[in-house]
């Protein structure tokens, strides 16, 4: 895992290999950021990783200055790993939850200026998510929601929608508020 911008850039981080997650490629990282760049002031910037796998977002959101960052994994040795990285980091910005993301989103209240989810793609529910964090109000005006996911879903008829992004598998749908 690298980080490609900001107070971490260029630190690999080695994954273990009995992390099940699927990382988002850094290649469809680096796409993603270079959009992202167009909508976001990262200073001050309060964000939201679901689903968030090894952490590569939540510390990519950090290294390039979020203030407050929370990350929503429930394995626990995806958990374990977070917050070894966090450690390892030094990253007070980031707080760490183990929990499902859709018990959390049940009782989420806290808006953020940045939401990013990267359910696995066989998730069932998956296309429930964008609606939940729609309807549950959870981006702050001015805010982005994206929605990581494979090509067999089309989330362009649902409000807030703006564009779908593709890095080779990987379908970034962005929702501006």
């Amino acid at each position: 895992m690298r980080i490609i911008s900001g107070k971490y850039k260029s630190r690999r981080i080695q994954v273990p290999q009995n992390l099940k997650a699927r990382p988002t490629t850094d290649f469809a990282k680096e796409g993603l950021f270079n959009v992202l760049n167009n909508f976001m002031e990262w200073e001050d910037l309060t964000a939201l990783d679901l689903f968030s796998g090894t952490g590569s977002i939540a510390f990519e959101l950090i290294s390039r200055g979020a203030s407050y960052v929370v990350s929503v994994e429930m394995n626990q040795l995806h958990y374990n790993f977070i917050c070894k990285t966090q450690e390892l980091l030094g990253a007070k910005e980031l707080f760490p939850l183990k929990t499902d993301v859709f018990k959390y989103l049940q009782h989420a209240s806290q808006q953020f200026d940045l939401i990013f989810a990267d359910p696995p793609y066989d998730l069932p529910k998956l296309e429930t998510i964008p609606e939940t964090i729609i309807r549950k109000e959870l981006v702050k005006q001015g805010g982005v929601f994206i929605m990581e996911h494979s090509g067999k879903f089309d989330f362009s008829q649902l409000p807030h929608f703006s564009e779908c992004r593709h890095y080779g598998n990987v379908h970034f749908s962005i929702f501006t508020f």
